[in-house]
This record gives structure tokens, C-alpha cells and sequence, in this order.
């Protein structure tokens, strides 16, 4: 497979002024991150400061009434709250190794902003974060949660106002901040080489799931289920599975309302190929290459685009991609917290809503597992609007 490329997808298409930073990230890769000393010190941070194993969790109240085993991977329960901090821990060091001073990056639903800020404080580098205006007031407690870390948050209040826009921010700082600072970049997406490195970080998710299962259960699971937006937690489950064919993978994309004509972030299901944010992959854009506005309950995954792996595993049809609905994920964020005592975030939600909405499509007796990508306290002001309570 050619270098920066999954099949078609991929690539690195940006302005001649991002090549060196881009360029020296690569060679970083290649040269500090097998080494023994930064995998050393990686591991103690993910293990002693942001909590990894996360552990599975069996919902015994649910898989009676499903028919089937359901397993949750945790990552809700790492620190700041969601996956993101795997991420954010290993492109800090990465960046400190490399003799960069500060970190800038771009958030939608706030909780890589927070991770970034976390990371950024434990490693002593200064921390800028670009978020959209709306996000930012949809998601003020992560705003504030950011702020008391550190970091300096910039609202974006050009185009949507979300995430796409706090990219188009984040590379436009980065032309002019390069001397001295490391783009963290959220999401397994953009330009060559920032989806091979996140997928490097974000699949500990996925290795670690592998072998709970089989001391858990003695067998992988028959199926594994995550939210997919720009697709790193994902990315993050799966690849580890890829190899063990008798594993179904489904990624879930958001749907918006399901209304007709409604806005939606479903790029692989309702897209088609094109360039954003330096990469060519699944997008939501009109006839022209326009790109249409997103949308979602769920602020992570509002987003028009996805990562180009996610784009390859779903064109050699490895990976099965559904939507499930904002209605879907808010019935399926009460049963969680109902069922199990266990409160998902938004974007996972999705992801438990496809099992539930299509229960009949599973194996009874067969084994689920779900990652819960993160926890639900960010969350709290649009469920309660959604909600009238």
C-alpha cells in the first residue's frame, strides 16, 4: 500500500508552507516513537496518570434482554473522560521529544480540548485549543474544564461554527507557529502522517479489548460496535480486530434527526470521495465538491468528513457502516443509565443505539462488545433540553 494511502484514500494535500512540519512529525515517528524510552515513558503515563487497562464491563440486565452477551470497553473511565487522552499523552510527548514548547488543537464535542490542556499541563507546554463557536456553547463545561487546565481557548466563529471550522483555525495557526509547536490533531483524519499516528495511539483500545475478551469469555467477540465521526476511537477498536475475519465490525455514523432533507454527519453512508482538511476521503458535499453543512446531537461527531481508513475498511466491505438517529442515541443514553447504572456520552450513545434498533441482525447468544467511547457529564445540558427536563 502505498505510503500516506489506504487503497485510494488518504493522502497529504495541503500548502507547501505545512510540508516541513508534516515532513518532521514523519521522521519523528520513524526515529522516537519505537524507541525505548519513549514507549517506556508513554506507558507510565497512560497506565499511572491517565488510568489504562480500562476494563471491560458485562451489562447482565441488558443481555438478558437482548438475547445476546453485551460488553462494554470503558474508556469513559480514563482520566478527562473519553478516549482522547490516549491520543493526546503520546503527540505531547512525541512533542517534547521533539523540542517543541507548546501544542496547539482543535476540539468539537471539548473533550480532546481537555485532554490536550491535560496532557499539555502534565508535560509543562503551553496549550492553545480552536473550537467552534456553537460547540463552545453547546459544551461550556469542557470549555471552563480547559481554561482551568491552562489552555487558551479561541471560539471560531466562521462557516458552522463546529468542528470543521476549528480545523480550518488550527492549520492556519500551525503555518505560523511551527518553530516551536506540535499540531495535536484529534481524530484518526487530515494529512499524512496524522491518521497513521493517531491509529498508532488509539489502538492500545483495541489490543486491550482483544485480550480481555478471551479472559473474560476465552473467545473474541462475534461483533464489535463503535461511533464512528472522524473515527478515532474507532479506528482504535478495530484495527486490532481486522486479522480475525470471524469478527464483524460496524462502525455507526450520525444521522441527525432522520428527518427528510435533514442534516447529518453520515459521510461514508450519504457522501461521496473528496478533499478536506489535507486528506481525500468519504465527504457531505454537493455536486460542485461544495462541503454541506453536518449535524448532530452529538457534538464529536458532528464532522463531514471521516478518516480515510475508515473510508478503505468500508470499500473492501471489512467494516459495515450504519446510522443511527438523535432520537435513537438519546433512547439509547436512558436505557444505559436505567439498565446498568452507567452513563454513556452522546457519541457512544450511537453506538449502543445500533444494537439496540437492530437487535434482530445479531447471533443470539453471540458475544457484543461496545466501545463506550466516553462518559456522559459533558453531555448533561443537551439531554436536558432534548429532553424538557
Amino acid at each position: 500500500m502505498k505510503k500516506g494511502y489506504f487503497g485510494e484514500f488518504g493522502g497529504c494535500f495541503v500548502p507547501e508552507l505545512l510540508m516541513p512540519p508534516l515532513m518532521e512529525l514523519e521522521q519523528a515517528m520513524a526515529d522516537i516513537l519505537p524507541s525505548e524510552a519513549f514507549q517506556s515513558e508513554l506507558h507510565g503515563l497512560l497506565k499511572h496518570f491517565a488510568g489504562r487497562a480500562t476494563p471491560l464491563t458485562f451489562c447482565p440486565a441488558l443481555s438478558r434482554e437482548l438475547g445476546f452477551e453485551l460488553w462494554l470497553k470503558r474508556e469513559d473511565l480514563l482520566h478527562t473522560g473519553a478516549h482522547k487522552i490516549n491520543n493526546t499523552l503520546g503527540q505531547a510527548l512525541l512533542a517534547k521529544y521533539m523540542g517543541k514548547s507548546a501544542l496547539i488543537a482543535e476540539t468539537g464535542a471539548g473533550q480532546h480540548g481537555v485532554a490536550t490542556a491535560a496532557a499539555a499541563a502534565r508535560l509543562g507546554l503551553r496549550c492553545t485549543v480552536y473550537m467552534g463557536a456553537e460547540d463552545v456553547e453547546r459544551q461550556s463545561a469542557n470549555v471552563r474544564r480547559m481554561k482551568l487546565l491552562g489552555a487558551e481557548v479561541h471560539p471560531i466563529e466562521s462557516g458552522s461554527r463546529t468542528l470543521k471550522d476549528a480545523i480550518n483555525a488550527a492549520l492556519r495557526a500551525w503555518i505560523s507557529e511551527q518553530h516551536d509547536t506540535h499540531y495535536c490533531f484529534g481524530t484518526a483524519a487530515g494529512p499524512y502522517p496524522f491518521p497513521d499516528l493517531v491509529r498508532e495511539f488509539q489502538s492500545v483500545i483495541g489490543r486491550e479489548a482483544r485480550a480481555q475478551m478471551l479472559e473474560h469469555t476465552g473467545a473474541f467477540p462475534d461483533y464489535v460496535v463503535a461511533a464512528v465521526g472522524g473515527g478515532s476511537n474507532a479506528i482504535g477498536m478495530f484495527v486490532p480486530f481486522v486479522p480475525d475475519t470471524g469478527v464483524k465490525l460496524i462502525g455507526v455514523e450520525a444521522g441527525g434527526t432522520g428527518r427528510p432533507g435533514c442534516l447529518h454527519s453520515a459521510a461514508i453512508n450519504l457522501g461521496r470521495p473528496g478533499v478536506l482538511h489535507g486528506e481525500y476521503t468519504m465527504l457531505l458535499q454537493d455536486e460542485h465538491g461544495q462541503i454541506q453543512p453536518s449535524s448532530s446531537i452529538s457534538a464529536g461527531l458532528d464532522y463531514p468528513g471521516v478518516g480515510p481508513e475508515h473510508a478503505f475498511l468500508h470499500s473492501t466491505g471489512r467494516v459495515k457502516y450504519g446510522i443511527a438517529f438523535d432520537h435513537e442515541a438519546l433512547a439509547a443514553f436512558q436505557k444505559l443509565c436505567r439498565s446498568e447504572g452507567i452513563l454513556p456520552a452522546l457519541e457512544s450513545s450511537h453506538a449502543l443505539a445500533y444494537v439496540l434498533e437492530h437487535r434482530g441482525e445479531f447471533e443470539p447468544n453471540s458475544r457484543v462488545l461496545v466501545n463506550l467511547s466516553g462518559r456522559g457529564d459533558k453531555d448533561m445540558d443537551i439531554i436536558g433540553r432534548a429532553l424538557g427536563d
